[in-house]
């Protein structure tokens, strides 16, 4: 499945994401999606079976010890395969019905904890960190059992910014929601103006993700309005919309990041649990993210193009829980 990079300005959006494609195929030599961690073949993961959903309860993760090694994913999930188009999965609440959980209720993810990112391949669930964070449409509520029997928390990777063809629920979104190509194959930035609209459709994603038992959601592309998007976004627009979003997932008793969007972080940290960050050190921003761990809130962050020697010194000094990944984001990782 398409993954979104790092959202660089209008000017450059779609040479960069396809630029940073063909240097992720070209420097990648013998690796391929079956590569461990440290290079070597692995078998694909047992499958574990999952338990009820719903009947986890795990204890606060800690930080376990890392491993150092990923096994490979195996064959790639069907992309809108869990829901048929123009259902709701399973035990989904009908948008606007939530009763706001108690104060506390959801999970609040500290800084320094270990994690997983992977949006690519059947989820390897043998890495031995406290957090994954996966696919929502793409894994069903047993992979989420199943990590947490194991102890883990997960994050519901939703892309809320802009439409893709590809989900099982894009027919729901009006042609006059969609604007500009974003840069990946059929993706278009939505008019985040229109809140009225996109509310009680990101509500239905939301939903779906505490059907299937995520503990929080991370929202991608929630940066159009300083991209070349289709549509006269402002500042406040974004605001308005990123704060939309997160009552959406605490009313659910979801805990949501703050996915890049830097310039708005001062606005936005009381509204958002931890955030997600690409790239930073890459570009010289991981001070800006800084303020997340101040609050005692995590940071969860990746790099493509620098090796592990050249930015963990430096975020882990932040507090930050870094990782280096390949650009499709599959299991492959290399922590700090």
């Amino acid at each position: 499945m398409n993954r979104r990079t790092r959202l660089l300005p209008a000017a450059i959006a779609l040479a960069t994401a396809t630029a940073l494609l063909v240097s992720s195929c070209s420097s990648s030599d013998s690796e391929d999606d079956h590569d461990s961690a440290d290079g070597t073949q692995s078998a694909s993961p047992t499958a574990t079976a999952p338990s009820t959903p719903g009947t986890d309860t795990p204890t606060p993760p800690g930080t376990p010890s890392e491993t150092g090694t990923t096994s490979a994913p195996g064959t790639p999930g069907t992309p809108g395969a869990t829901t048929a188009p123009g259902t709701k999965p399973p035990g989904t609440t009908p948008p606007g019905t939530t009763t706001p959980p108690a104060a506390g209720a959801r999970w609040q993810p500290t800084p320094g904890l270990a994690w997983q990112w992977q949006l690519g391949g059947t989820v390897d669930q043998s890495v031995d960190v406290p957090v994954y964070d996966i696919d929502g449409f793409e894994n069903d509520a047993s992979v989420v059992a199943a990590l947490h029997a194991k102890g883990r928390k997960v994050i519901c990777y939703i892309n809320a910014g802009s439409w893709e063809d590809f989900r099982p629920d894009s027919a729901a979104f009006a042609k006059s929601l969609q604007g500009s190509d974003t840069g990946w194959k059929g993706e278009k930035w939505f008019d985040i103006r229109k809140l009225d609209q996109l509310k009680p459709l990101m509500a239905a994603r939301f939903d779906m993700c505490r059907s299937k038992g995520f503990d929080a959601i991370e929202p991608d592309t929630i940066e159009a309005y300083n991209q070349n998007s289709g549509f006269p976004l402002t500042p406040d627009d974004q605001i308005a919309y990123n704060r939309m979003l997160a009552q959406l997932a605490h009313e659910r008793g979801l805990a949501i990041g703050l996915k890049n969007d830097l310039d708005q972080i001062p606005a936005l940290l009381p509204d958002f649990d931890f955030a997600v960050n690409e790239e930073c050190s890459q570009f010289d921003e991981c001070d800006r993210v800084s303020p997340f761990i101040k609050a005692g809130k995590a940071v969860f962050h990746v790099e493509y193009k620098l090796d592990t020697d050249r930015f963990c010194a430096k975020t882990k000094a932040l507090g930050f829980s870094s990782m280096q990944k390949k650009l499709d984001l599959n299991a492959w990782r290399k922590p700090c």
